[in-house]
């Protein structure tokens, strides 16, 4: 298998696309997503059943539209989002959003290092010293799905992703029984409150930069119904379990944690099961991600480097401990991410109508100016919104694109007639 297998800097072929299963089983081991729980457990405690299941649907149903809209995107181009960005931003312009998409998951990859070995050494009572070996072992060992390629990360999913299921079941089940029946679940009151746009708010951007990176798989799709289908899968059901999950571990267990909901029902080899396919299926697709947008921003179709330099730099992030400095700033470039994904967006369908031309046939400029501006003002807003702040910074970013689109247009066409 040579460094190019997974197509860094081009198309994926029509004859290397994949089915609905394999689509689905990669793209919800990557929504598994231990944050995504915590998330729930913020809204368990301030909602009651009905209302939780209500802002879950909501929110649920928008990121997975999102998401579900650029994996039709990426099926139909065959490009991820890095590759797409060189339409709309400009050969040099798209490597503004290669950082971006690189930074947050090399310093999610870093988290995701450091919380597994800390839970563990916690877990089995094991000393301080084991830290930072622990983190090493994993740092470098959950890259190696990763670093094979798709295939590695399908077979790896399709293993854990039904494990998970069952590990869920299990936890719901018990919890149940703990609790005394479903009557008493629903029955539980909220003990805080939140206002309801900060809560769908909180849903939709638990994974909103996943969707947008989504599409380094969803471009592997036989079909735009299967990348459609199945992103909808992973993003609006599979997300939205986690919330769930969350949510239902708060208001028996007082913990958002699926691993510490399962350790305090006394499962604790089922607990260190969870964790380890949980945080892999994650911490798989994060460097994969990162190796994508990487290649894009040196222009190297080295994948594999790629991947093994990210796996190295988390790493180091980890050890070092500045994973837990990290997340204000990833949560804040969270933010900034969902733009590229409605410029790219609008870019299909209004500039390109639908079909735009292949990567290596089109000259494009170095820098897109239209598209880097539409960048500027949704990004601004977002940051600078109470409300739904990705939502903001996906429709005020597809608008000013649209306007600055046409007005680029017009002048073009008046400079010609001249």
């Amino acid at each position: 298998m040579n460094q190019s297998d997974d197509y860094p800097l081009s198309a994926v072929p029509t004859d290397k696309r994949k089915g609905l299963w394999s689509m689905m089983s990669v793209l919800l081991g990557f929504t598994f997503f231990t944050s995504t729980m915590w998330a729930g457990g913020t809204l368990g405690k301030s909602f009651s059943f009905y209302e939780l299941i209500s802002i879950i649907f909501i929110g649920n149903l928008l990121l997975g539209s999102y998401a579900a809209s650029l994996g039709y995107i990426a099926c139909k181009t065959g490009l991820n989002t890095v590759l797409l960005g060189r339409y709309c931003f400009g050969l040099n312009g798209s490597k503004l959003s290669d950082f971006v998409l690189g930074f947050t998951q090399i310093g999610w990859y870093a988290w995701g290092t450091a919380t597994i070995a800390i839970i563990i050494v916690k877990l089995l009572e094991l000393p301080d010293t084991w830290l930072t070996p622990l983190m090493i072992f994993f740092g470098f060992g959950f890259c190696i799905s990763a670093y094979i390629g798709y295939k590695a990360l399908e077979i790896l999913s399709k293993v854990s992703v039904p494990a998970m299921l069952f590990f869920i079941g299990l936890c719901f089940y018990k919890g149940i029984l703990d609790i005394g029946g479903i009557s008493e679940f629903i029955a539980i009151e909220p003990t805080e409150s939140m206002p309801i746009a900060a809560a769908i708010t909180l849903v939709f951007g638990t994974f909103v930069s996943g969707g947008t990176q989504a599409t380094n798989w969803s471009r592997f799709a036989k079909s735009g119904k299967v990348a459609v289908i199945s992103t909808l899968a992973a993003f609006f059901i599979g997300n939205g379990l986690m919330v769930f999950v969350g949510a239902f571990g708060t208001a028996i267990y007082q913990q958002a944690d699926i691993v510490d909901v399962l350790v305090a029902q006394g499962f604790m080899l089922v607990a260190i099961l969870m964790l380890f396919t949980n945080i892999w299926t994650t911490q798989d697709n994060t460097i994969y991600n990162f190796a994508a947008a990487g290649c894009n921003l040196f222009r190297t179709d080295k994948r594999r480097l790629v991947t093994l330099s990210g796996a190295a730099l988390g790493t180091v992030l980890a050890v070092m401990g500045m994973y837990n400095m990290l997340i204000p700033f990833l949560i804040l470039l969270g933010t900034f991410i969902p733009p590229i994904g409605a410029i790219i967006m609008t870019d299909f369908w209004v500039k390109y109508k639908g079909n735009m031309p292949d990567l290596s046939s089109i000259e494009l400029p170095k820098y897109n100016i239209v598209g880097l501006s539409a960048y500027v003002i949704g990004s601004g807003c977002a940051y600078a919104s109470p409300w739904i702040a990705p939502l903001v910074g996906i429709i005020t970013s597809a608008i000013a694109y649209t306007i600055l689109l046409k007005l680029s247009t017009v002048k073009t066409q008046q400079e010609q007639s001249i």
